[in-house]
């Protein structure tokens, strides 16, 4: 019974990221039709505004996710994905009522700025989750996004145009729906003085009374989180958290110049994030269909999708379960690794062809599988668990906006690549990013697994990262 509410809760916030998931790939499914003279807009779209199409979500995210730490700080996590929620609803509508391209284009800016809420969410589930199955908790909400791509790539091949708006609409109206019925996080109710409804809030999603044993632990522990004890802690520790009580209002900025553990947690995720984006897995999920195109030409790039699509999604619960029994550092090695290796048998398949092109198919996939496992989910979680309360919704932004840069980055950079030393060199380079990962957690990324957030600190603030 304890976990059942913690499952249901991580559940619906799932549910909202299978939404998010699915706008991001409905332009996939519609750009084609946008583009054509037999369009269901006012007209056929330009070049330039079919690029945008694609484009304006990533610059309309880069704008609202800085506000997003303002935002959960003032409102709260359960009212800030709520805000996102009717957002992507007002999205929703715009597209299902009109058919004039610049509405269209506003529709998917809109988009953009809902990609808040992926923000939200992990931060929200940890918050919301035991220790002992945080991780897993995390790691399978964020797999509904890939769920929401894979239903919108269905739901493109076989719905009309019409049709399938009107039912992305009814979906994201249930998400609003269900969000209303959890509670806020314990967390943010402790830090704004509510000890009651931080009670309450435990009780529900322990599936007791707020009287037990369990939420009173669990009261001790945000206290202690948020007010911590000096018995045992660094010189540096001790000195940062006195001068936290002469000046209860330190800025992020602040926090950050004096905690030396927090500088060293958010190096490495930032670190850590920029080899794992060029690991690759970004180019094969907004690339699929041109890359299976030219790499897997004697077979349907639209099936070889699904299947990616298929694998990644069974991938992603596969390291949901394996990120709390082999733990966050092992699992991110040993994944980094096998990666490696794919990427390394995959470029020489392309480049050499030493094998059929269903070979090339398989290890596009094992691709999928090693890194969905690792790289897909490590950092994640790692993200939403490694800061403490007074910095986790600043750097959590940070990670996202700098993840959003390299993303740029390697999708600019892609397309040029390929044209200069040919796809099966790209995977090298590929692969040489998977192999820096697995040393550079081999030296630098310390075990949270099970760990609160304050231990974890502890442990970045004793260790050589």
């Amino acid at each position: 019974m304890t976990i059942l509410f913690q499952t249901i809760s991580t559940g619906i916030a799932g549910y909202l990221c299978m939404i998010m998931g699915i706008m991001f790939t409905w332009p996939s499914s519609t750009v084609r039709l946008f583009s054509s003279t037999n369009t269901t807009l006012n007209r056929p779209m330009t070049e330039t505004e079919v690029a945008l199409l694609g484009s304006l979500p990533s610059i309309s995210a880069l704008i609202s996710i800085p506000c997003v730490s303002y935002i959960i700080e003032t409102i709260g996590k359960k009212y800030c994905c709520m805000m996102f929620s009717v957002l992507q609803v007002i999205n929703w509508v715009i597209i299902t009522v009109s058919y004039n391209v610049e509405a269209i284009l506003t529709a998917i800016f809109l988009s953009g700025l809902c990609n808040g809420i992926l923000m939200v969410l992990p931060i929200y589930v940890s918050e919301i989750c035991q220790d002992s199955i945080r991780g897993r908790m995390t790691s399978g909400a964020m797999v509904f996004c890939k769920i929401g791509m894979l239903v919108s790539y269905l739901m493109g091949g076989y719905l009309k145009y019409d049709v399938m708006n009107y039912v992305c609409l009814s979906m994201t109206v249930l998400g609003v729906v269900l969000i209303s019925f959890l509670k806020e996080s314990p967390m943010h109710l402790m830090r704004k003085g509510h000890e009651n409804e931080a009670a309450q809030a435990i009780a529900f999603y322990r599936g007791t009374s707020t009287n037990s044993k369990l939420v009173k632990e669990e009261l001790q522990v945000l206290r202690r989180v948020l007010n911590p004890d000096l018995g045992d802690t660094t010189p540096e520790e001790e000195k940062l958290r006195s001068d936290l009580k002469e000046n209860s209002k330190v800025s992020w900025w602040q926090f950050l110049k004096k905690s030396r553990s927090t500088r060293k947690a958010l190096i490495v995720i930032l670190l850590l994030n920029t080899t794992v984006i060029f690991q690759g897995m970004i180019v094969a999920q907004v690339y699929a269909e041109p890359l299976f195109a030219e790499a897997v030409p004697s077979m349907s790039s639209t099936n070889c999708s699904v299947i990616f699509t298929l694998v990644t999604i069974t991938a992603g619960f596969f390291g949901a379960f394996l990120i709390e029994q082999a733990g966050r550092r092992l699992l991110m090695i040993y994944a980094s690794i096998c990666t490696g290796i794919s990427c390394v048998i995959l470029g020489t398949q392309i480049q050499l062809h030493w094998g059929p092109h269903w070979v090339t198919a398989i290890f596009m996939y094992i691709f999928s599988l090693t890194n969905t496992c690792g790289a897909g989910t490590v950092p994640c979680v790692l993200a939403a668990e490694i800061f403490l309360p007074e910095i986790k919704s600043i750097a959590s932004m940070l990670v996202i906006e700098w993840s959003l840069v390299c993303s740029f980055t390697v999708l600019f950079i892609f397309n040029p690549l390929v044209i200069t030393i040919g796809l099966g060199p790209v995977f090298y380079f590929f692969a040489v990013a998977c192999f820096l990962s697995a040393i550079f957690c081999i030296f630098f990324l310390p075990e949270t697994k099970g760990l609160t957030v304050d231990v974890i600190q502890t442990i970045f603030a004793k260790s050589k990262v």
